[in-house]
């Protein structure tokens, strides 16, 4: 008996669902997000409690909700030589797969110019996902030290003592700064264990000074007591202009044209100083695919203007100046591009 079509089309129609429903599946699963079912490490090159380490906790709470996938962020801790450990470990160890991100000290690019061996990394071919904010120093001194100014540290016959971890540290770099380029002596003694130990020496009477960021010395203790009790007195900042919370504070650009600092003593400032401009950066391991980085960077814009990340923000009183890995890609290349004369003076600096 010959079948009509009618007949023939409802035979045929479980077998054109069964083929619809493959490939619907098939186009399903090929377009399913690349970070579906998966999490993103974001290895901290700093021990844990640091501000260097809740920074990036603080992201992860909130970063994995947007990216498609809602992948899940773990921050590991991976400290030791100021974040190179980190460094390196992202750079040649972490697969460019865009599931492994770190951040690190912004301020071992030095290490890299100098040609310290343990680097071994390229600080401008990292991969730049982009900063929560970006930030100046203040140079602080006890205040019952006979230290009252930058110029009465130029004059004395004993230089103050300043703490420091090591010489990759701000603590450490600040002061050597202020020798270069104004003409100030310090005694730094370095090889604290960390930042907390040198306010522990301070607070005992055995160092003067130190260097400290100016959102912390606003914003958290020992500085907000020292601060109200007098106990310290900020000398310098070095923002290029003063901090609306710090208006009587000379800043080191103001100093440098006081004491008319030669043009290569400039160029060094703006090298040292580049870290604030850098901030807390998160990068990428070099190779991560382009559509990758993109959905990364775009993730920590909005992440960094999320009403939840902000106000958990507010309420520590740490300051959201996000910056995205597209401007701080050039700058990364500009900082390790120095001529020799800055080099030195750098290696001078670091005690080359």
């Amino acid at each position: 008996m010959k079948k009509s079509g009618i007949g023939v089309a409802i035979l045929l129609l479980p077998l054109f669902f069964l083929a619809a429903n493959l490939v619907f599946s098939a186009t399903s699963y090929a377009q399913a997000p690349f970070y579906q079912g998966k999490s993103i490490r974001l290895i901290a090159g700093t021990t844990a409690g640091t501000v260097t380490d809740l920074w990036p906790r603080l992201i992860a709470e909130h970063m994995g909700k947007h990216i498609a996938g809602n992948p899940g962020i773990v921050v590991q801790n991976m400290p030791g030589a100021g974040g190179v450990i980190t460094a390196n470990y992202v750079y040649n160890v972490a697969k460019p797969d865009g599931l492994t991100l770190g951040t690190v000290s912004p301020s071992i690019y030095m290490d890299q110019i100098v040609a310290r061996k343990e680097v071994q990394f390229d600080w401008g071919k990292f991969i730049w996902i982009g900063t929560p904010e970006q930030y100046d120093y203040v140079f602080i001194m006890r205040g019952d030290s006979p230290y009252r100014s930058i110029d009465d540290i130029r004059r004395a016959a004993e230089p103050p003592k300043c703490g420091a971890p090591g010489t990759g540290s701000h603590l450490y770099q600040i002061p050597k700064l202020m020798e270069e380029t104004l003409g100030a002596k310090f005694s730094i003694v370095a090889g604290y264990q960390g930042a907390t130990d040198v306010d522990l020496a301070i607070e005992r009477g055995e160092m003067h000074c130190r260097t400290v960021t100016v959102t912390a010395y606003l914003g958290r203790e020992p500085f907000l007591t020292w601060g109200k009790n007098r106990f310290v007195r900020p000398l310098v900042q070095t923002g290029r202009k003063p901090s609306p919370s710090l208006p009587e504070v000379p800043t080191i650009y103001e100093l440098m044209d006081r004491y008319k600092t030669p043009e290569v003593g400039r160029r060094l400032a703006t090298l040292v100083l580049a870290p604030g401009e850098f901030g807390r950066p998160i990068l990428a391991p070099p190779g991560v695919p382009a559509e990758r980085v993109k959905i990364l960077r775009e993730a920590l814009n909005k992440t960094l203007r999320d009403p939840e990340l902000l106000a958990a923000a507010k309420k520590r009183d740490w300051p959201v100046s996000p910056v995205a890995g597209e401007e701080l890609e050039p700058l990364a290349k500009e900082v390790i591009a120095q001529p020799p004369e800055v080099v030195q003076r750098l290696k001078k600096i670091l005690g080359e």
